[in-house]
């Protein structure tokens, strides 16, 4: 299948990744599992005039979701944006038992082992699931998700309602590995991998979706020198972003032997308000679930027809980010982070 090009911008970017003039922001809910590269989307999110942020929503994975919902009220209440609801979600995968959590490359705290003060909000009453399913209900259409953990809540806000799938504009998801390996082993990615079922029960769902997978985010990197060049920035947040990803950076040493750090949730947020900054492949996309390559992401890509049916025929193709203008997402991901 020939590469598409998503050329149907209106988010006031341009190819290069230039602000522009929004015509009207984007209603974003973000649903996150924060994270040190979640908290630079959030509050990338939270600079961009191109995004209407209406919810947060937590998951596990960088973090317990207990200390996922923490931290994502602290960013918030550091934003001065503690009207912004956070719902918390599921605390296990669909199929039950205790989540994977990758502490060992964020921290204890989930932000780099900087150990911030208890948030002063508190909450919402509501799921995350339940958040989900009432913003995307209030405004049909209209509502993009930017799921950058496992797929749990997703899943469940798809199992609540079944005309969630048909009612969100767009899930921009940060997971898999097409063609490339994962990072949890070679097999698999570790959002898909934390809920490989939740992962395919969203693929198959007939939403509008999108997917960034890390053969994409890992072309896209912060060197020491883009580290040091945030540091000692006028940007809002640098201070705090800064202290966070020095533990970041020094797990990127250890585990991948690159000095400095892959930028995973960022590029996944571009994708939502620069799609043209991509190129994408569509085809359905479905999830292992078990066996030696739980969480592998493998893509019908279309090149054949098949003589009978299999667990690919029938459903939905997606979006799948094939190529990325490397320059243009750096540009507008240090022109957020390091916006006053």
């Amino acid at each position: 299948m020939a590469t598409e090009h998503n050329n149907n911008n209106s988010n006031g970017v341009d190819r290069n990744g230039r602000l522009g003039t929004s015509v009207t922001p984007e209603k974003l809910i973000i649903d996150t599992d924060p994270g040190i590269d979640d908290s630079m989307a959030i509050m990338m999110a939270f600079q961009s005039p191109d995004v209407e942020i209406l919810g947060l929503t937590s998951i596990f994975g960088n973090a317990d979701t207990k200390d996922a919902t923490r931290n994502a009220l602290l960013l918030c209440e550091i934003a001065g944006r503690q009207h912004i609801p956070v719902a918390e979600g599921s605390h296990e995968p669909l199929k039950g038992g205790k989540p994977r959590i990758a502490d060992f490359v964020h921290g204890k705290d989930g932000l780099g082992n900087i150990f911030l003060n208890p948030p002063k909000a508190n909450k919402i009453e509501k799921s995350a699931s339940e958040f989900l399913v009432e913003k995307v209900s209030e405004y049909p259409g209209e509502v993009s998700v930017l799921a950058l953990g496992p797929l749990t809540n997703i899943a469940l806000a798809i199992k609540r309602d079944s005309s969630f799938a048909s009612k969100v504009k767009r899930i921009v998801v940060l997971g898999g590995a097409f063609f490339a390996l994962g990072n949890v082993n070679p097999a698999a990615e570790a959002n898909i991998h934390g809920d490989p079922e939740a992962a395919d029960i969203v693929f198959t769902s007939g939403a509008n979706i999108v997917v960034v997978g890390i053969n994409i985010t890992t072309q896209v990197q912060f060197t020491d020198a883009d580290l040091l060049q945030l540091k000692e920035s006028k940007g809002k947040y640098a201070p705090l972003l800064s202290d966070m990803c020095k533990f970041y950076r020094d797990w990127h040493v250890k585990s991948d032997g690159v000095y400095g750090i892959f930028l995973h949730d960022p590029v996944s947020f571009v994708a939502v308000v620069c799609p043209d900054l991509f190129t994408y492949k569509k085809g359905v996309v479905r999830v292992e679930t078990q066996g030696l390559c739980v969480g592998h992401t493998l893509m019908d890509q279309g090149l054949k027809k098949w003589n009978g049916s299999n667990p690919w025929t029938g459903y939905s193709p997606i979006s799948v980010a094939w190529t990325v203008n490397v320059e243009g997402v750096l540009d507008y991901v240090r022109k957020l982070l390091m916006k006053p």
